[in-house]
């Protein structure tokens, strides 16, 4: 890889149902917990599915003055909470327009459904009350690019601003595209990654129709199953997560730390169906091998999987086999374990959330469990990290997202050392 600039993650940030920052979140994750809970008495009784994954607990955004807080749907709030943490722990807040060139810092923050929950809230109010009580930023707060404008305007980061919108693939394809323009040299920085919002009824009840959610009510800390038998969809989850990418030589002579290396990226579209995966497996095979590709590495390099299943009949077993097919014999050696069944499914922040899993598994030695993996479905026999987390010291890792559409992306992760 001489002739392409090395790529660092220099900062993480989340806020996620198990916990409000990242280190917390991970501490949740490797002991096992479970970030799923009933949800509130408030919520319709008619609703089927009563469970999901909330941010809960003190929310951390900056110096964000209340009235502007009133301004933002909720996805906007959890992103710039996730934004100051990463940029804190990158070491760049205080040294943006100084020490650092801002004009050479960037955004891509995605989403999958942008800001419903003030929609929903909005069309209610014109409803009852009519059209002069609409809120006046209604507009901006439903914006699907207004968090990562947010974060540009409140950090003074006059680079690139983007925003992906790929349904569960977004915070994958965010990191995976935001790679592509620092190898490119069009910014030294880049803060990427994704948020979601969408715990709300009329989205619970559009999932629940369509029989993607699980209906296990009576024990929500054992709803999400990945690759399990007893798997019945997956839980409907909210969050944010935010990873600092930056070409090594910056990092480096600014004395930052590097955590780990973004070393490739993979993108493909299954072109089969709105919803379903493919069968056949061909998009999500397709996208791993172009991300295998783009890092210059052999399956046999990859040392563990962040798998995106969900705890969905169709779809885990369509990973499954994917990386039957990409890695071949290798798949036995090849540790594999779905975070979902701690978090649920945080749908567009998946990828974003995931990856700094990654990171962190890259960093401490130790692979995350798959929850309630009890019985594991015989269609999805792999190498699984069931219930438990695993010490290991793992130096190559793969993150997959899939989405709606038939969107499919993979990124690989590497050690800062290796």
């Amino acid at each position: 890889m001489a002739d392409m600039p090395e790529i660092a993650i220099t900062g993480l940030g989340c806020v996620s149902p198990l916990a409000t920052d990242a280190e917390a979140t991970w501490r949740a994750l490797v002991a096992g917990q479970s970030g799923i809970t009933p949800l509130p008495d408030s919520f319709d009784e008619r609703l089927g599915v009563r469970i999901a994954g909330r941010v809960t607990g003190e929310l951390n955004p900056g110096a964000v003055e209340h009235k502007e807080l009133r301004r933002m749907d909720r996805g906007i709030l959890l992103a710039l909470c996730a934004a100051r943490e990463a940029l804190e722990d990158a070491r760049l807040l205080g040294a943006i327009g100084t020490a650092i060139d801002r004009d050479r810092i960037g955004v891509a923050i995605g989403s999958g459904v942008g800001g419903i929950q003030t929609i929903v809230q909005n069309d209610r109010i014109y409803v009852e009350r009519g059209p002069s009580r609409v809120s006046p930023f209604f507009i901006p707060m439903t914006l699907a690019n207004m968090p990562a404008g947010l974060i540009a305007i409140h950090h003074g980061l006059r680079g690139p601003n983007l925003c992906h919108v790929t349904a569960c693939a977004s915070g994958a394809h965010a990191i995976g595209e935001s790679l592509r323009l620092l190898r490119a040299g069009d910014a030294d920085a880049m803060v990427v990654g994704a948020t979601e919002a969408a715990v709300i009824e009329l989205v619970i009840a559009g999932f629940a129709n369509m029989q993607a959610l699980s209906k296990r009510n009576h024990e929500p800390e054992r709803a999400s199953r990945p690759f399990d038998a007893d798997r019945d969809g997956f839980v409907l989850s909210e969050g944010a997560a935010v990873l600092v990418l930056e070409r090594a030589d910056h990092a480096r002579a600014r004395g930052a730390r590097l955590r780990a290396r973004v070393l490739g990226y993979g993108a493909s579209s299954d072109a089969a169906h709105m919803a379903a995966p493919d069968a056949e497996s061909g998009g999500a095979s397709r996208c791993m091998r172009a991300a295998l590709a783009n890092a210059r590495l052999a399956p046999a390099d990859v040392d563990y999987v962040n798998a995106h299943a969900t705890s969905t009949p169709a779809g885990d077993r369509v990973e499954a086999l994917a990386l039957r097919e990409v890695f071949g014999a290798h798949a036995d050696r090849l540790a594999v374990s779905s975070t979902k069944g701690a978090t649920g499914h945080l749908l567009g922040a998946a990828g974003a959330l995931e990856a700094l899993f990654a990171v962190r598994a890259l960093e401490t030695g130790m692979l995350p469990p798959t929850l309630n993996l009890d019985r594991p479905d015989a269609e999805c026999a792999l190498d699984h990290v069931a219930n438990k987390a695993r010490s290991a010291r793992a130096r190559v890792v793969l993150s997959n997202s899939f989405g709606f559409g038939g969107v499919n992306a993979a990124l690989i992760f590497g050690s800062a050392d290796s």
